[in-house]
């Protein structure tokens, strides 16, 4: 049986799980997998939040550091130069709120002081130990994924021997790590890192299993969009795989996901109106 969540308020917007909300991505950097370089230029990266707030995202997902495999890190400078003039600029404009996604508690901080209301975490509150601590001290939500290994070697023969299982004790670890430092459990959101440490089959075995994370009680995120898996043996490009990337959106939310992290945010914004008809017949 699925189980009913409590509103959860992000900045001055209350998500009250009545329908999927739509994460919109805003990758600020040289060298993402799929729109690296697109947006790298803060004038465009401004221009594209605004744009996707108007086709229907609930939050944009700001970020300055690829986590593409194989990637390499950046320092927290760098990173705070590339996200902290969008976020300035965007704060007074939009109506929906900012998620600042990093893993430096440095880069989060800056970044909830200029006006962003979440954190979204790749290290699932492993990588920086004061992570935890800030996200309680400001009282935001806090998108905690599941990763194995790191950007640049996660790809490299990723193994489980019970798939489930392991993401499973890997979320106890996390929403441990962040109830002992002070976050409501209604604010931990649950994102088991498709395309993070995991094979072709891992990703489509996770997306059918959503429902086996619901026992944790967090809302559910899910983040699919454009990765390699939905290629189609290696046939299409990155910017190819919108219909790939429609089709796991919708089954992600009919298997329990809350939320839906995008690239191309009108097209999904008229999927899931269709899959939310469906559902209400």
């Amino acid at each position: 049986m699925t189980i009913k969540l409590s509103p959860l308020t992000i900045g001055k917007r209350e998500f009250d799980f009545t329908r999927p909300y739509i994460i919109g991505i805003l990758n600020i950097t040289p060298d993402s997998f799929s729109d690296g370089g697109e947006f790298y230029n803060p004038k465009k990266a401004i221009e594209h939040a605004l744009r996707m707030q108007t086709e229907g995202a609930d939050i944009i997902d700001i970020g300055g550091e690829s986590t593409r495999p194989g990637s390499e890190p950046v320092g927290s400078d760098e990173e705070l130069a590339r996200v902290m003039p969008v976020i300035e600029a965007l704060v007074p404009q939009l109506d929906i709120p900012i998620s600042i996604d990093t893993c430096k508690s440095m880069v989060a901080e800056k970044a909830l002081d200029a006006g962003a209301v979440m954190i979204n975490d790749i290290t699932g509150l492993k990588g920086d130990p004061r992570m935890a601590g800030l996200a309680a001290s400001r009282a935001v939500p806090v998108v905690v994924m599941h990763i194995k290994g790191k950007p640049k070697t996660m790809q490299v023969d990723p193994c489980y021997d019970d798939l489930l299982g392991e993401i499973e004790a890997y979320f106890s670890e996390s929403i441990g790590i962040a109830e002992s430092a002070g976050v409501a459990k209604n604010r931990i959101i649950l994102d088991p890192g498709i395309g993070f440490g995991k094979t072709y089959k891992d990703n489509f075995k996770l997306v059918k299993n959503l429902r086996e994370f619901e026992k944790f009680g967090c809302p559910l995120l899910v983040g699919a969009s454009r990765k390699r898996f939905l290629s189609i043996d290696d046939t299409y490009a990155e910017n190819e795989r919108l219909e790939q990337s429609l089709a796991v959106a919708c089954m992600a939310v009919l298997n329990g996901a809350q939320f839906v992290r995008v690239h191309d945010v009108l097209p999904t914004v008229k999927a899931l109106w269709a899959v939310s008809r469906l559902q209400n017949v």
